[in-house]
């Protein structure tokens, strides 16, 4: 059933004006599946352990008396972490540029919340790792005497045999670099649904490949890339939560799709001049 303009309760111009800001249309989220499901997995991996999991991928990437397949690989180390890290570090700081330059830019003023919150986001699901590693002082797959090192391998829950060079290998450290634009999903999924879903779909992919690659080498079992996803993927969601999601948006997406014709898709529609897709 259409509404008639006479039901708008805000005007023409001010809807344009609002809806033009990133932050105001906001999707449902179903956040305890979001939070949930995570968390199960997370529980699930504390469970069951996944050492013998981790163990026969590890062997299958593994020569004996020659070590991991990508443990040497120019690609693996120079291209796919030293090069990739750098550019990620690059992106991160054209981003933070963009925040700082919203205070001045109100081109940018709009953006100001999502970059912030893109920051933030990206900055905690990349350094939760080191913080962790210290902590769990999990060794290195390449460190273990099942694969050629000197260490004795231990499980994450239980105690760590002494030794003179503790692990930094829980979670994964440069599958965040890829994982971490869950939360450019977050940021593009309340206005550019599918442009938000391509995101995602590249998180998942980045982070693999980060993943696999650093495997390849010997620096990480399966299990510690699945923590980095799972820990990421929280953080990310709760700071959406937090920052950009609100409860009462200005205009919801239900809104937009009661609004007549003329007013979605007319030459100055709403969804054409927001550029957001239709509900």
């Amino acid at each position: 059933m259409w509404i008639s303009h006479n039901q708008i309760h805000l005007s023409y111009k001010e809807i344009i004006v609002k809806i033009y800001r990133p932050p105001q249309i906001i999707r449902p989220f179903n956040f305890k599946l979001g939070f949930g499901l995570p968390l199960i997995a997370m529980l699930l991996l504390l469970i069951i352990d996944p050492t013998k999991l981790d163990f026969a991928l590890a062997r299958w990437m593994y020569q004996p008396g020659k070590g991991f397949v990508g443990r040497d690989s120019w690609f693996l180390e120079v291209v796919l972490h030293d090069q990739a890290k750098q550019v990620l570090i690059g992106f991160a700081a054209c981003v933070f540029t963009a925040l700082v330059a919203s205070n001045w830019v109100s081109r940018l003023r709009p953006w100001r919340r999502s970059l912030g919150y893109f920051m933030l986001a990206a900055t905690l699901s990349v350094g939760i790792a080191p913080a962790l590693k210290k902590i769990t002082e999990v060794h290195c797959p390449w460190s273990l005497t099942n694969f050629g090192g000197d260490e004795q391998y231990s499980s994450l829950l239980s105690p760590r045999p002494v030794t003179v060079n503790p692990g930094r290998c829980w979670p994964g450290g440069h599958a965040t670099g890829g994982f971490s634009f869950f939360a450019l999903f977050f940021v593009l999924r309340d206005y550019r649904p599918r442009l938000a879903r391509t995101a995602l779909l590249f998180a998942i992919s980045l982070g693999i490949v980060f993943a696999m690659g650093r495997m390849l080498q010997g620096a990480h079992f399966l299990s510690h890339n699945l923590w980095t996803a799972l820990l990421d993927w929280l953080i990310c969601l709760g700071l959406y939560r937090a920052i950009l999601y609100h409860a009462d948006p200005v205009v919801s997406t239900a809104v937009i799709s009661r609004l007549p014709c003329s007013l979605k898709y007319g030459k100055a529609g709403i969804l054409k001049l927001a550029e957001v897709d239709d509900p």
